[in-house]
């Protein structure tokens, strides 16, 4: 408790006062509640054993597991297991699960953007699958994702040798295919726009796309700064081959994303790439092992981002592109996008400015809409016709980058 309220800048009894005040329960209540919807899940739909069952759901022992499910189901963890009636049994470190999502869920839209950018070697799209090859504490693994529509739900699959890191991986797979968004309220606000009103008509349920990690969506950015999607893709499977963990999952998933550790030393000017840029993605990795930049627990976005954008080579742009797809940030906006103004028949930044405050709190939505509607996926958000530096805004302005976003495209690489 201490320690959250230290990150937030708020006392402990305050934090207390404000969980109490806006979800009826305390932290730790919250705290045990997502404890025990994740055992019952895991008691449900794998065959651990209870003992490591107890340590993955994040309880500290088997008696103080027993305990808190017999109070809450009124049930011993074995007999909830029996009545579960478990139809196939896993291979071994296998684990199914199903994760429910609000209808509607468009799940084609979904694919066809992560399609387009799947990483050689560490993602891949196929016949209406999602994978990717992970690695939480130095162990390595993978996942796949299809939709279950009859249930509402993305089934899941994971491999992977340390129950104790389901809940993460869990918990990040929900956030990376965004299933806890409230379609409800995006709509309403979306629906105000007329023209965004017939694009949510015609393809209800479009989410944000998140990622597995921070530092690899960043990267992945600077990789497409005025290239193709397809340019930036290439890009990315090279330095994945040159600098990636080799490990073998599938004959799809053959590596692991280099860490920030070897990138910050490796030479990339062999993968083909422009000089600069290779030395933005190495300033990116240097100040992620240096801890001036961290992608995990962002509090404060708006100190994040500046951060980021006193990385040479990263502006306003890039950097609102990462907090749409690696902080989830549902506001997010890449101001002066050449898509998003196409799309609107808008000629100027301003212009698209102004419009965009009446989609607020869910800019980020109504950009996939936007960049969806153009239905050139394969095209990137970067200009073609200012392709000369640009002064870049605020502290860093003494430096320039190239960040601005180009016409004919539907997003970022």
């Amino acid at each position: 408790m201490e320690s959250l309220a230290e990150r937030l800048g708020v006392g402990s009894r305050h934090l207390r006062r404000l969980f109490i005040r806006h979800l009826g329960a305390t932290p730790s209540a919250v705290a045990q509640t997502r404890r025990l919807h994740f055992a019952k899940k895991l008691i449900d739909e794998t065959s651990l054993p209870m003992s490591q069952l107890a340590l993955a759901a994040g309880f500290g022992c088997v008696r103080r597991f027993n305990a808190a499910i017999r109070k809450t189901y009124k049930r011993a963890p074995t007999q909830i297991r029996r009545l579960a009636r478990q139809k196939t049994i896993q291979a071994e470190n296998q684990y199914i699960f199903h994760l429910r999502f609000r209808r509607p869920y468009h799940w084609q839209g979904m694919l066809a953007f992560l399609a387009a950018r799947a990483t050689p070697g560490v993602e891949a799209v196929k016949s209406g699958r999602y994978l990717r090859s992970i690695s939480v504490d130095s162990t390595a693994g993978y996942f796949e994702v299809s939709l279950d529509e009859e249930h509402d739900s993305l089934r899941v699959r994971i491999q992977f040798g340390d129950p104790r890191s389901l809940f993460f991986i869990v918990e990040r797979i929900r956030a990376m295919f965004d299933l806890n968004a409230d379609w409800t309220d995006i709509a309403c606000v979306l629906k105000s726009d007329p023209v965004l009103a017939g694009m949510v008509e015609l393809a209800p349920g479009l989410r944000v796309p998140g990622c597995w990690n921070g530092f690899e969506l960043a990267t992945r950015a600077i990789l497409g700064q005025q290239i193709t999607v397809r340019g930036a893709t290439t890009l990315a499977g090279r330095i994945v081959k040159m600098f990636g963990r080799a490990c073998p999952a599938t004959d799809e998933l053959t590596h692991l994303f280099p860490l920030p550790e070897v990138l910050a030393a490796a030479d990339l000017s062999s993968i083909g790439m422009p000089r600069s840029r290779g030395e933005t993605i190495r300033a990116l990795a240097r100040a992620v092992c240096g801890g001036r930049i961290s992608f995990e627990g962002v509090i404060d976005s708006e100190s994040f981002l500046e951060r980021l954008m006193e990385i040479p080579g990263i502006g306003k742009w890039t950097a609102q592109y990462v907090a749409m797809r690696a902080l989830g940030e549902p506001d997010a906006f890449p101001v002066g996008d050449a898509a998003v103004l196409s799309a609107l028949d808008l000629t100027v930044p301003a212009e698209l400015e102004e419009r965009a405050e009446a989609w607020r709190p869910w800019r980020a939505y109504a950009t996939m809409y936007l960049w969806n509607a153009t239905n050139q996926s394969a095209v990137l958000s970067w200009p073609r016709k200012q392709s000369k530096n640009v002064t870049v805004m605020g502290a860093s302005s003494n430096r320039v980058r190239r960040d601005q976003p180009f016409a004919s495209s539907s997003s970022n690489g």
